[in-house]
């Protein structure tokens, strides 16, 4: 069946062939006589697990992402087989090492990993870029547009970047985050980079899945006492001032020694490590090879004390509760007997005839006969 080569119009200059699509024709004419009709593409192969675990672990890309397509899915028949994926990958994961980067909007976040990803490349490292987009509490859709927006880390052969609806989650990162991450380290990536939506909320959550945190800040974030308010810098073990070039250094190393000043006030987030601020340029590349110089003595400290394993064991433990929790209210959405009386009972608190407080007894009172009875 003839293919045709399609060029998009958002293709940046210099693009190679990654950037182009084949596309079928789909239309042909029987013996060059009747009306033409279309041909239907064949259907894709549905994959096996067994094509999964051996694709993952074979590095395939395109085998990985169906992969955490599954993975993502919220359809009740993709969860049982989801889960036994992650089990079969499970003794080939562990050891790259995760940090998490958040900030907020402007932060400079995606330029940030682009040029740390790219650099970490040219160095023979594998890197995988966990970026999640906010999704629309409107539409509930979202755009996912860091890949486009990081299109030099895009061409890096030894990168892969999967955009992730935060789907309403605060913070943007889901269990299904977590088993994303496992399957890229299964894959071969050395390097997981979490990138977050930057609510500056729930941001344990980003905290519970990695190894070390980062927060990039920009310059005139406010004074001292407000430094402190911000809960989001008691997590971070190290302060990013991003944009530290041309007229705006100067600025920069002022913000520097500011959060340098106030992170003296704050109880270090990771025991036996210093939290200091730096500076870099993600448009020069200045510096970035210093920030990733303090994750890998970070590292290098945290196994020698023995601190690194326990914190990879307690994040296991809390992964462990928040699956009990989700599957929980998974269970309580699902009762259609639950959903009934649920609505009956905000149909009595819109017309003011039951008290929130009475109607919320109430509701635990249907859920526990309805899942324990």
């Amino acid at each position: 069946m003839p293919h045709e080569t399609y060029r998009p119009d958002w293709v940046p200059e210099g693009g190679g062939e990654g950037f182009s699509c084949r596309v079928m024709t789909g239309v042909t004419e029987k013996d060059g006589a009747g009306p033409l009709r279309k041909e239907a593409p064949p259907p894709r192969k549905n994959l096996t697990l067994d094509d999964y675990e051996a694709g993952i672990l074979n590095g395939d890309r395109m085998i990985l992402s169906r992969a955490i397509t599954l993975i993502e899915s919220n359809a009740p028949r993709h969860f049982d087989a989801a889960q036994e994926l992650v089990q079969r990958i499970l003794p080939h994961t562990g050891r790259a090492i995760r940090v998490g980067i958040t900030g907020v909007p402007g932060a400079g976040k995606s330029t940030f990993i682009e040029t740390l990803g790219c650099t970490l490349c040219r160095e023979d490292h594998k890197v995988a870029v966990l970026a999640v987009d906010p999704s629309s509490t409107v539409s509930g859709g979202s755009i996912l547009g860091d890949k486009t927006r990081m299109e030099q880390l895009a061409r890096e052969t030894n990168a892969f970047i999967r955009p992730s609806p935060s789907s309403g989650t605060l913070g943007g990162v889901t269990r299904k985050s977590r088993e994303t991450l496992l399957l890229c380290e299964a894959a071969g990536y050395d390097v997981i980079l979490v990138e977050t939506v930057g609510v500056g909320q729930s941001e344990t959550t980003v905290r519970s899945m990695v190894d070390f945190f980062m927060v990039l800040v920009l310059t005139g974030a406010g004074d001292d006492l407000q430094g402190i308010k911000k809960g989001v810098i008691e997590l971070a073990d190290a302060i990013v001032v991003n944009k530290a070039d041309g007229d705006n250094k100067r600025r920069a190393m002022i913000t520097r020694a500011d959060y340098n000043q106030i992170l003296h006030y704050l109880r270090p987030a990771t025991e036996g490590w210093t939290t200091q601020a730096y500076t870099c340029s993600s448009l020069t590349g200045e510096d970035i090879d210093t920030i990733w110089d303090v994750v890998l003595r970070f590292r290098k400290k945290m196994e020698d004390s023995g601190f690194f394993q326990r914190r990879r064991s307690d994040q296991a433990l809390q992964w462990v509760d928040t699956m009990v929790q989700e599957f929980l209210h998974h269970r309580i959405v699902q009762n259609p007997i639950i959903a009934q009386r649920r609505e009956d009972i905000r149909a009595l608190v819109e017309r003011g005839e039951t008290p929130p407080t009475k109607a919320a007894r109430m509701m635990i009172d249907v859920m526990e006969d309805a899942l324990f009875s």
